[in-house]
């Protein structure tokens, strides 16, 4: 998932979209990495950025100046 796909969603999205990906980034894969069960290890490092990207931009949208209301 590309920044620009993350920016375009609303909050609620984001956070629903960050908790998903982080309950399947638990201990259990990286336990599974490190028994050798896990075939595509690159998966679990691009999963981890994922959950930055989504995290990052979330923080940045509450930080976001607000528009004056007219």
């Amino acid at each position: 998932m590309t920044s620009k796909e993350i920016r375009e969603l609303s909050p609620a999205e984001i956070t629903t979209k960050a908790s998903a990906r982080s309950a399947s980034s638990s201990s259990s894969s990286k336990l599974r990495k490190q028994t050798g069960q896990v075939e595509k290890t690159h998966e679990l490092r691009t999963l981890r950025k994922d959950i930055a990207r989504l995290e990052t931009i979330a923080n940045q949208k509450k930080s976001a100046p607000k528009p004056p209301k007219i």
